[in-house]
C-alpha cells in the first residue's frame, strides 16, 4: 500500500490533526474509528457549532489529538460551517490552535467531487494527508483508483481506508505522524475562487481523474440505484418513509421495555437498601422521596433515548436520511424552504440543540432562520419520558396493525403532529417576517452502505453519557429543591391521620403547594391541576424534569415509574372525579409537543440567530409563538374531546 511518507516524526510532543471532508464521505465514521471512546464534545470557540475532539496514542507514546471539523464542500466560506472550518485551518479562530496536519477524507466512489475541497486544503500551507475512504464500495461498483498515481498528482500521502470496518487505520495513523515532518504541498491555485480559478481547478480535477481512475462498464444499475427506484418513488417513497418512522417509534416504545424494567428494578433495589440504612426523618425523606423519586424516575427512560439515537444513527449512516431530505424537498418548497432544511429538522428528533446547530449548512440566511425557529417543534428525546409516562399510564396496548399497537401509534402521532406544525409555521414565517425566494436544493445522495456498529455504539454512548450527566446535575439539583419546597414549612397533622391524608395535607400547605395553587388559575382552563402546573414550570430547565417533579410531588420514593403511573391513575379531585384521564393525558402530550420548555434550546437560538439583541428578539418570538400554540392546542384537545364525550 503506497503511503508516501518518508522519514518519521519525533516521539516527543503532541500532534494536532484537523479532519475535514465533504458530507457523506464517512468522515465521522473514520473519526470515531481513529479515536474510539476517547472523545469529548464541546463547541468551537465563540460559536455554538458542536466540536468533537478525540485522540489516540502511538506505540512510542506520542499523543495525537484529532478535531472533527464541520463537513464542507469547499472553503469558499458561503455557509457558517465552512467559515468555521476555514478559520480553524488558517489559525484565525482566536482560541483554537492551528492544526499541525490536516486529514482530508475523500469518497473513492465520488473522487471527482471530493477533490475540489482536497485541492483547496492543499493550498493552506499545512501538511496534508488524504484518506481515500470507502474503497470497498468503489471496488463493488467497478471503480479502481491508482493510488501511487494519485499521490504523484496531489503531492501528499494517500491512505486507502474502509472506516466502517476499521481497515487502513494503522497506516493512516503512521502517515499522520510522518506528515508533520514533511513540507506543505505546493499550491496550484489561489484560494480566491474567482470564476477563472474555479474553472481552472475543475479542469485540473478532470485531468487527474482521467489519469488515476478507471471504471468498469456495468450492464445494470448499482444496488443503490435499484433501492432508490423504490425509496425515491413518487408514491412509494413517502409511504416507505412513514412505515420506517412508525417502526422506529414502535420499537423505541416496545423494545426498551425489558431493559427499562431491569433499570427500574435496580433503582428500586438501591433505593430500598439505602432507605433501610438511613434513619427515619428528613434525611431519609430527602434520599428516598427527593433523590430517588426525582432522578430515579428519569433514569428508567435511558434505554428509549439510547434506542432513538441508535435508530437515527443507522438512518444517517446507511444513506437513507439524505433520501428522506430529497423526498421532502417538494413539500418543503411549498412551505418556503428546501429539502436541506429537513435534515436539521430530522436531527431535532434527537435534540433541538444539535438540530439548530445543523442549520449552519444552509446558505440562505432567511431559510436558516426559519428553520431555527421551527426545529424545536420536532419532538426531541427529552420529550420521550413525558410521552412514555402518559402513554404507559393511560393508553392501552391495543393491536392496530402487525407490529404496531395503539401505544406506538400514539407516540408516532405526537412526532407527526410536531412535524406538520413545523412545516405550517415555517410557511407562515416565510410568507411574513422572512419573505424571500426559495433556493433550489443541491444534495448529494450517497450510496447505501452498512452502518458501522462501532460508530453507532460511540454515538449512543456519548448521548447516553450526556443524558446521565444531566440526570446527575440539573435533575438532581431540581429534585432536591422541589423536595425542600414540598417538605417545608411543616404542617401539624393529627397523630391518627392516615398516611395518605397526612401527605396530602403537608403537600397542600407546603411552599410548593402554595405556589402551585397561586398559578393554578393559569392552567385550569386546560383541565390541569396545580401539580401539573408546577411540573410544567419546573420542566423549563429540561423537559424530562416534568417526570421527576411529578415523582417528587406524589412521593413515589424508590417505587419507580410504574408506581408514579399508578398514582396518576388513582389521583382524584375534591369532587371525586379522576384528576387524570386519557383525554387529559393526550392534552398534556400535545402541550409538550409545542411548548418550548428548554433553556438550552433558547440559549442556542440566541447565539445562532445572530446573538445580542437580535438573537434575543428571535428567541422571544420563538418562545412566545410556541407557548401560544401549546396552550391553544391543548385547550382545543380538551374542548373537542369533552364535546365528543371522551371525558
Amino acid at each position: 500500500m503506497a503511503v508516501g511518507t518518508p522519514g518519521s516524526a519525533p516521539a516527543s510532543g503532541a500532534l494536532r490533526v484537523a479532519i475535514i471532508g465533504n458530507p457523506n464521505t464517512g468522515k465521522t465514521t473514520l473519526f470515531n474509528a481513529l479515536t474510539g471512546l476517547r472523545q469529548r464534545v464541546g463547541n468551537f470557540a465563540g460559536v455554538t457549532v458542536e466540536r468533537v475532539e478525540g485522540g489516540f496514542q502511538m506505540p512510542d507514546g506520542r499523543r495525537i489529538t484529532v478535531v472533527d471539523l464541520p463537513g464542507a464542500y469547499s472553503l469558499a466560506a458561503t455557509s457558517p460551517d465552512e467559515r468555521i472550518a476555514l478559520d480553524v485551518l488558517r489559525g484565525h479562530d482566536g482560541r483554537e490552535p492551528r492544526p499541525d496536519v490536516v486529514l482530508v477524507v475523500v469518497d473513492a466512489t465520488h473522487l471527482g467531487r471530493n477533490l475540489f475541497l482536497a485541492s483547496q486544503v492543499c493550498e493552506l500551507g499545512l501538511p496534508v494527508v488524504v484518506a481515500l475512504n470507502q474503497v470497498d464500495a468503489a471496488a463493488a461498483r467497478g471503480i479502481t483508483v491508482d493510488v501511487p498515481a494519485l499521490i504523484h498528482e496531489l503531492g501528499v500521502p494517500i491512505v486507502p481506508t474502509v472506516a466502517s470496518r476499521g481497515e487502513g487505520l494503522d497506516p493512516l495513523r503512521r502517515a499522520l505522524v510522518a506528515a508533520a515532518t514533511l513540507p506543505a504541498p505546493t499550491p496550484r491555485f489561489a484560494l480566491d475562487e474567482s470564476a477563472e480559478t474555479t474553472a481552472a481547478r475543475y479542469g485540473w480535477i478532470t485531468d487527474v481523474i482521467a489519469r488515476t481512475v478507471r471504471q468498469r462498464a456495468s450492464a445494470s444499475g448499482s444496488a443503490s440505484d435499484r433501492i432508490d427506484a423504490i425509496a425515491l418513488h413518487r408514491l412509494g417513497g413517502p409511504i416507505l418513509f412513514l412505515v420506517v418512522m412508525a417502526l422506529v417509534f414502535q420499537a423505541v416504545f416496545s423494545w426498551a421495555t425489558p431493559v427499562q424494567d431491569a433499570i427500574e428494578s435496580g433503582v428500586l433495589g438501591v433505593g430500598h437498601a439505602i432507605g433501610q440504612l438511613v434513619p427515619e426523618g428528613d434525611l431519609r425523606s430527602l434520599v428516598v422521596d427527593g433523590v430517588f423519586a426525582g432522578v430515579g424516575s428519569v433514569l428508567v427512560f435511558l434505554p428509549q433515548i439510547a434506542l432513538l439515537f441508535a435508530f437515527i444513527s443507522v438512518l444517517e449512516q446507511s444513506g437513507y436520511m439524505a433520501r428522506a431530505a430529497f423526498l421532502m424537498d417538494r413539500l418543503m418548497r411549498r412551505v418556503g424552504l428546501n429539502g436541506k432544511s429537513f435534515i436539521p429538522m430530522l436531527s431535532g428528533y434527537a435534540c433541538a440543540v444539535p438540530g439548530i446547530m445543523a442549520t449552519r449548512t444552509i446558505e440562505d440566511p432567511k431559510d436558516r432562520l426559519a428553520t431555527i425557529l421551527v426545529v424545536p417543534l420536532m419532538s426531541c428525546s427529552a420529550r420521550l419520558p413525558v410521552y412514555t409516562l402518559l402513554i404507559g399510564a393511560f393508553v392501552p396496548a391495543m393491536p392496530l396493525l402487525p407490529g404496531l399497537d395503539l401505544q406506538g401509534a400514539t407516540m408516532l402521532a405526537m412526532y407527526l403532529l410536531g412535524t406538520v406544525a413545523a412545516l405550517g409555521v415555517a410557511a407562515l414565517f416565510r410568507r411574513t417576517l422572512l419573505r424571500g425566494p426559495v433556493r433550489p436544493m443541491i444534495l448529494e445522495l450517497p450510496p447505501y452502505r452498512w452502518p458501522s456498529p462501532r460508530s453507532i455504539a460511540i454515538i449512543v454512548w456519548q448521548r447516553s453519557v450526556l443524558f446521565l450527566r444531566r440526570a446527575g446535575t440539573v435533575i438532581l439539583a431540581l429534585s432536591i429543591v422541589l423536595w425542600a419546597l414540598a417538605t417545608f414549612p411543616r404542617t401539624p397533622v393529627a397523630p391518627d391521620a392516615p398516611p395518605a391524608v397526612a401527605q396530602e395535607t403537608q403537600l397542600a400547605n407546603s411552599a410548593l403547594g402554595r405556589f402551585g395553587r397561586a398559578i393554578e388559575p393559569a392552567v385550569a382552563p386546560l383541565g390541569y391541576d396545580w401539580k401539573i402546573g408546577v411540573s410544567i414550570l419546573a420542566s423549563f430547565a429540561a423537559r424530562e424534569v416534568f417526570v421527576s417533579t411529578m415523582g417528587t410531588i406524589y412521593g413515589v420514593g424508590d417505587a419507580g415509574e410504574s408506581a408514579l403511573a399508578d398514582a396518576l391513575r388513582a389521583e382524584r379531585r375534591p369532587d371525586g372525579t379522576a384528576a387524570y384521564t386519557p383525554l387529559i393525558a393526550v392534552s398534556l402530550m400535545v402541550f409538550y409537543v409545542f411548548a418550548l420548555m428548554c433553556m438550552s434550546t433558547i440559549a442556542v437560538t440566541v447565539r445562532e440567530a445572530g446573538g445580542g439583541r437580535i438573537g434575543w428578539r428571535w428567541a422571544a418570538i420563538q418562545f412566545a409563538y410556541m407557548l401560544a400554540l401549546a396552550y391553544g392546542a391543548a385547550w382545543l384537545v380538551l374542548v373537542v374531546g369533552r364535546a365528543m364525550g371522551l371525558g
